[in-house]
């Protein structure tokens, strides 16, 4: 199993840009798929952006397509998350996740790792 440390997030103005970054420790980064989730106050977790073991898939939610982009670094053991464009509606706390199983678990809870979080806030 991987430990998953996220980071990146931070206060910008929309607009801006920023890149996530989830670093996974263990051996076996390669034989997981990686995803973003964010839950914003109120609300529930949702799925962002999802990428296959080896990258050469994506898969994002309709809101963020055109503006994030997903991929990963097998060698350094990284996904990365770049947002662009942001808008106030994309506050939330940033989530990464790793399954062996793609599509992903539909149950939370199923998932193998999930990271800590980290806080994006979009100011107008």
């Amino acid at each position: 199993q991987v430990q998953l440390v996220e980071s990146g997030g931070g206060l910008v103005q929309a607009g801006d840009s920023l890149r996530l970054s989830c670093a996974a420790s263990g051996r076996t980064f390669g034989s997981y798929a990686m995803g973003w989730f964010r839950q914003a106050p109120g609300k529930e977790r949702e799925f962002v952006a999802a990428i296959t073991w080896s990258g050469s898939l994506t898969y994002y939610t309709d809101s963020v397509k055109g503006r994030f982009t997903i991929s990963r670094d097998n060698a350094k053991k990284t996904a990365y998350l770049q947002m662009n464009s942001l808008k106030t509606e994309d506050t939330a706390v940033y989530y990464c996740a790793a399954d062996r199983n793609f599509p992903f678990p539909s149950n939370y809870n199923d998932f193998d790792s999930w990271g800590q979080g980290t806080q994006v806030t979009v100011s107008s």
